[in-house]
């Protein structure tokens, strides 16, 4: 009996084993901003320690448009049905392999019809009977798992579902951005085509007042040729855009889950957008614990680590116990009778000899996975840190950018207006009026397309720096 205790007391002490190495995070980077020497920082990104979501980050361009379009994008996306869908899969997926570590029961129920041969047991002249057979009763067994290997399995699926967890955050984030983006490249196309409509328009106007010299005698008739000439040039720009703003709206019906012929995108106008004035950046340290493609890069790394422990428990012994319980009878009228009752328990014992070396292959292929999970762990952070870096790069030469076609446009119109003076009092040429009207255009449609780009790099800022408005609320 002391001998059994003893092995009693062993089995339990291994049953709480687990081999392979035991996940840690890796340590948060050294670096404590984002941008390199040389780069010119922006007043809108402020890097700031104790930066938190505060809720739906496109809410700050205060654009009741874009809140409807997004509401109706969570809603109804198919991406982000098809991620949710994943993620249930693989917690249903680690639900199973946790069950596997508990006791099995099955119930099995059988009846048989059956002829026995007498003779095959060395008995002559006797008659061949045929007998009915009943039986019904469970089964239970139970890996003792010694080495921890079905543990190992249990935390790589939990892994694993963290994992997908993860990628459905970054699929929300990143369906977010996108909505975000297109409802901008719409005001954007659109401030660009009622720019161009209004250069269109200031063509007529000078034809107009070409006409009206000519009607004078003050210009001959061949000067309408290059105003003419202009605004058809002019005109000609607008399909283009129309199409772009076509395809702009399609695709956002698109994110909407939507088709074309069954929703109309809203008329989105660059000032119904609000740019904040600052935007809260989290330092390294934090952004790595918060953008969930880096989450999921580290949940990959630790399901890979917890393979290690998996194949490592595979080189060694398998203690399985197992129980059955069975009534057996002749008929069924004496199935559950105490005499037809029948039971055993066993004790099994597997150890791994010769398996041509695939176990330890095994295990070697498993500590290699986790090496490139924790190249691509790295990986996944690095190029987070140059996309925050860029995009905050983008911003202070947007605000540049956008600064200098301001005083270029002051500029383009002030010539405009002093070649249009001269031309009408009839001391200036057609010509330089020409020139003034073409820059001033162009002027104009940058800054447009400028001030678009402003508010995209901003949006950009906050997917990148993983604004997850659902955070606010776990």
């Amino acid at each position: 009996m002391t001998r059994r205790a003893i092995l009693a007391a062993a089995l339990l002490a291994l049953a709480g084993c687990k081999v392979g190495p035991s996940f840690a995070p890796p340590a948060a980077p050294g670096v404590s901003g984002y941008l390199m020497a040389g780069d010119q920082p922006s007043a809108v990104a402020v890097l700031d320690p104790t930066a938190r979501p505060a809720g739906p980050w496109w809410k700050t361009f205060r654009s009741p448009a874009l809140d409807s379009v997004m509401e109706r994008a969570l809603a109804d996306n198919d991406t982000l049905a098809a991620a949710d869908a994943t993620l249930e899969r693989t917690r249903q997926q680690a639900a199973a392999v946790r069950g596997a570590e508990l006791p099995q029961a099955d119930l099995s129920a059988s009846a048989q019809r059956e002829r026995i041969n007498i003779a095959a047991f060395g008995f002559k002249g006797f008659p061949n009977p045929t007998i009915n057979l009943y039986a019904i009763g469970p089964t239970v067994s139970y890996d003792l798992d010694l080495f921890g290997g079905r543990k190992r399995a249990t935390e790589a699926a939990l892994a694993q579902a963290q994992g997908e967890a993860r990628r459905a955050d970054a699929a929300y984030l990143t369906l977010t951005g996108q909505v975000t983006l297109a409802a901008l490249q719409i005001a954007t196309l659109r401030g660009e085509i009622a720019t161009q409509s209004e250069v269109a328009a200031d063509d007529q106007r000078l034809i107009d007042l070409v006409q009206r010299a000519v009607a004078g005698g003050g210009q001959p008739r061949a000067a309408l040729a290059s105003p003419r000439a202009q605004l058809a040039q002019d005109q000609a720009v607008l399909p283009p855009l129309e199409q772009q703003l076509s395809r702009a709206r399609h695709g956002l019906a698109l994110l909407v889950g939507q088709a074309p012929a069954s929703w109309t995108a809203p008329q989105f106008d660059l000032a119904s957008f609000h740019a904040p004035a600052a935007v809260p950046v989290s330092l390294p340290s934090s952004l790595v614990r918060r953008r969930p493609d880096i989450l999921a890069a580290e949940a990959d790394l630790h399901a890979a680590t917890a393979r290690i422990g998996v194949a490592s428990a595979a080189l060694y012994p398998d203690v399985r116990l197992s129980a059955n319980f069975i009534q057996s009878a002749l008929s069924p009228t004496s199935l559950f009778t105490y005499g037809s009752t029948g039971w055993d328990l066993a004790a099994g014992l597997t150890q791994p000899l010769f398996h041509g070396g695939t176990l330890r292959a095994n295990k070697r292929a498993a500590v290699a996975d986790a090496r490139a999970s924790l190249a691509q762990y790295r990986q996944t952070v690095l190029t987070a840190f140059v996309q925050v870096a860029d995009v905050m790069e983008a911003i202070a030469h947007d605000d540049d950018e956008l600064a200098a076609l301001a005083h270029a446009e002051d500029a383009a119109t002030a010539n405009l207006n002093s070649a249009e003076l001269s031309f009408r009092l009839g001391g200036g040429a057609l010509l330089p009026v020409l020139d003034a009207q073409r820059l001033l255009s162009q002027a104009r449609r940058s800054r447009a397309i400028a001030q678009g780009q402003r508010l995209a790099d901003i949006a950009q800022l906050y997917v990148a720096t993983a604004a997850d408005w659902r955070e606010a609320g776990r």
